[in-house]
């Protein structure tokens, strides 16, 4: 492809705008930050369950800022990939243990827990 740069335009006057283009650009790109949250998942069936996987992924979306939910019941684990600019470890750990489920050190919310499935509770 042949590029036509006028005479009022020079060469490095259009390599200074096109470096000042991809900088700009490249400085748009959202952080994202993956952490991983230990829980404990009781029932068999979690990414099927209403009580279990969809009301975790569910939660933790409402949440500003959220790229990526993966929870894998066997090893009650839930990897959120998110933006730091727009929340935090605690704020979603908050949001999994107000549905009824531990977060780490956060511990489930009883009302939350209240509301859950029996398949999803200690036995």
């Amino acid at each position: 492809m042949l590029i036509f740069i006028s005479n009022t335009f020079t060469m490095k006057q259009f390599l200074i705008t096109l470096l000042f283009l991809f900088v700009m650009g490249s400085s748009f790109a959202q952080t994202k930050e993956t952490i991983v949250i230990k829980t404990t998942i009781h029932c068999d069936h979690c990414l099927d369950c209403e009580s279990c996987g969809n009301r975790i992924s569910a939660a933790i979306r409402k949440t500003k800022g959220i790229h990526k939910v993966k929870i894998n019941p066997n090893k009650n684990t839930i990897s959120v990939t998110f933006n730091p600019e727009k929340t935090n470890p605690e704020k979603i750990k908050i949001a999994i243990a107000e549905v009824g489920f531990d977060a780490d050190e956060v511990k489930a919310a009883p009302g939350g827990y209240a509301k859950l499935d029996g398949c999803c509770k200690a036995e």
